[in-house]
């Protein structure tokens, strides 16, 4: 008999463990996600005193009218064609198949960026927030749609870091210098009321990614040399 109550407390003692086991499983998820929510608020309340201070506190009347100017696209458009006709120009076949890269890496990010997660997240804008509406200084005549992420920094990012890959052999010391333009253009939409820091600095992120990966494809497949000049051997 005290051998089949010792079988019997086996099974119990298994069902208690896996029971103690279960409840501190579920501690640890309640403990990790209330530490994900106060990590969440902390971020967002940085995002937005930064915001503040690049919205409210740096600011004079010449940067007014000149951010508001920087982010438009009669602008940028311009100098990305010429960007487009310079290659074209100099590298024949492979300038075509450069533009054509450029143009996937564009249409892939402001996709991925307004699909993927922009249409997703649904961040209100900080021009929108009606908990924050108070404390912004909206530039711009409109604020409409979600902020998170920036599809200008997205595709300016993206151009930026395809740019720097595949012309980083060609003009080494000044391949990085589509980056300058492109944090212009981010702080830009930060300065004017129409982002969060967050906001741009996602998009940037995630631009960069996908520049990075469409210059080493387009590398690896073409690849410039210096105005298509290659060595040649004597006749």
């Amino acid at each position: 008999m005290a051998t089949g109550k010792s079988l019997s407390f086996v099974p119990a003692c298994i069902i208690a463990h896996r029971a103690t086991r279960n409840h501190a499983s579920r501690i640890t998820f309640v403990r990790m996600y209330l530490l994900a929510g106060r990590l969440w608020e902390k971020l967002e309340s940085w995002d937005r005193a930064l915001f503040i201070k690049i919205n409210t506190n740096w600011t004079n009347s010449f940067l007014d009218a000149f951010f508001p100017w920087m982010r438009e696209g009669k602008l940028w458009i311009p100098i990305y064609l010429f960007l487009a006709v310079f290659v074209l120009l100099n590298y024949k076949a492979k300038g075509f198949w450069w533009c054509i890269f450029l143009i996937c890496t564009i249409a892939l990010a402001d996709l991925l960026a307004f699909y993927g997660i922009k249409s997703n997240i649904e961040r209100s804008r900080p021009c929108n927030d009606v908990e924050f509406l108070n404390q912004v200084r909206l530039l711009l005549k409109e604020c409409n749609g979600y902020g998170f992420v920036s599809n200008h920094a997205t595709n300016h990012f993206s151009i930026a870091a395809f740019f720097f890959l595949s012309f980083r052999n060609v003009i080494p010391k000044w391949s990085w210098i589509l980056f300058i333009w492109a944090f212009i253009v981010i702080y830009s939409q930060v300065y004017v009321g129409i982002h969060y820091p967050g906001d741009v600095i996602c998009g940037a992120l995630l631009g960069t990614a996908i520049g990075l990966i469409t210059g080493n494809l387009f590398n690896k497949r073409y690849g410039f040399a210096i105005f298509d000049n290659q060595p040649t051997s004597p006749s």
